[in-house]
């Protein structure tokens, strides 16, 4: 719940973001299924490990991001394009945080067709 009300764009209430119904769904199958500790994994990483990336490593296929102004991390597209050399679409939404899917899947959807659509 501290996630939820720390990662989501709202008011000081969780619940402005997403349902109480959903936050105990997506609680619930991460505990009950014993996948919360793989969840935490890529914080852990990111703080104590190796760059996924190497310094100096590009990547070159096609790449688009949606950039929620709650999020937990927002890195300016200026220091992605050192590492991601075609990016396509790099959209600032309005609203929402960490928790994109649930917060706004219409905005996330939408944005994710529209990138592919891109590609034709």
């Amino acid at each position: 719940m501290e996630k939820f009300r720390a990662w989501t764009d709202n008011q000081g209430n969780p619940e402005e973001a997403v349902s109480r119904d959903e936050m105990l769904a997506n609680i619930s199958l991460y505990w009950f299924t014993g996948g919360i500790g793989s969840s935490f994994w890529p914080y852990y990483e990111r703080m104590h490990g190796a760059r996924p990336i190497p310094n100096g490593a590009q990547v070159t296929v096609p790449m688009g991001y949606a950039e929620f102004p709650r999020d937990v991390l927002s890195p300016p597209r200026s220091l992605a394009a050192r590492t991601f050399t075609d990016i396509r679409r790099w959209t600032r939404m309005p609203k929402c945080g960490h928790f994109a899917a649930l917060e706004q899947p219409e905005l996330l959807a939408a944005d994710i067709i529209a990138f592919f659509a891109g590609l034709g």
